[in-house]
């Protein structure tokens, strides 16, 4: 791990000596808005692999983005350099159209504890339900954040997390009924236990979700990246443009239909990724929602 050239990557310029909660928030902030939450590698006949080095070369060295075992398994690491107690767990997502939690736990998050608290870090789920800084793991208590009002629900050792965000504003007509869009105001997010876990522990998981038919991330071309006052995503040939709060209790999603060839630069452009093969990119009709 070198440290300086992760800070660099997500332009991080503070204090690193104290793992505090302060700098804690800091970095986890930073890194939302700097490294995108992305499957391209699927769509370019790249392998992804849980080898951090070459993890870290991907996200920090070349400037790109990752799925969440790629993104949570170097804050892990980056964590653990800093001095942190922290502590890796497995997530099941929910599906918000079979209304059932996935079978394995394929999301992995962080446990943090700092000055005998615990929290939940996670640099990586996207879109509108990504958390911008570590939410306190206690049960019941609403923690809002830019994006909406985070809660973390445990009933007999299983934590849920859920988020409540607001109405939206659509003005291209011809997406108000887009699939990509889910208008309940509160999500379920994933569930999880505390039960610490190891690398190996997602390792058939991941091979499973980059190669199977069934997979979400075979049938979709993924790349999203939180901003300032929102976040910004492209699946398959749709870009969106999401402002939080435009009008009062109303989110902004500004959404086109980009030309196949005009992908790649809107990568490079809007999330500084620039792509070493080239892209298929794909949209089929599975669950997923901004």
């Amino acid at each position: 791990m070198n440290l300086r050239e992760y800070f660099e990557r997500i332009g991080y310029s503070g204090p690193f000596k104290k793992p505090d909660l302060e700098t804690l928030n800091t970095i986890h902030r930073c890194h939302i808005l700097s490294v995108p939450f992305e499957n391209l590698s699927i769509h370019c006949g790249e392998k992804i692999t849980m080898d951090l080095d070459t993890i870290f070369n991907k996200i920090v060295r070349r400037g790109r983005g990752g799925w969440c075992c790629e993104n949570n398994l170097l804050f892990s690491w980056v964590l653990k350099e800093l001095g942190y107690d922290t502590t890796m767990l497995g997530a099941k997502v929910f599906n918000s159209l079979t209304k059932e939690y996935s079978p394995t736990e394929s999301h992995l998050i962080n446990k943090v504890i700092i000055a005998g608290k615990p929290y939940i870090a996670d640099v990586s789920f996207g879109v509108s339900c990504q958390i911008w800084e570590p939410l306190e793991l206690i049960s019941g208590k609403g923690q809002p954040q830019l994006p909406g009002l985070f809660q973390l629900v445990e009933h007999e050792g299983t934590w849920v997390l859920f988020k409540t965000g607001r109405k939206i504003l659509i003005p291209n007509k011809s997406f108000v009924s887009s699939s990509l869009l889910d208008k309940a105001l509160t999500k379920t997010i994933y569930c999880f236990t505390l039960a610490p876990r190891s690398i190996d522990h997602f390792l058939q998981t991941t091979e499973h979700l980059q190669t199977s038919p069934d997979s979400l991330f075979t049938n979709k071309s993924i790349c999203s990246l939180q901003t300032d006052t929102g976040f910004r995503a492209v699946i398959g040939w749709t870009y969106s443009e999401v402002i939080y709060n435009y009008q009062e209790g109303h989110d902004l999603y500004e959404m086109s239909t980009i030309p196949d060839e005009e992908v790649e630069e809107v990568l490079k452009e809007k999330f500084g990724v620039a792509l070493e093969h080239q892209l298929a990119s794909v949209n089929n009709k599975l669950c997923l929602t901004l």
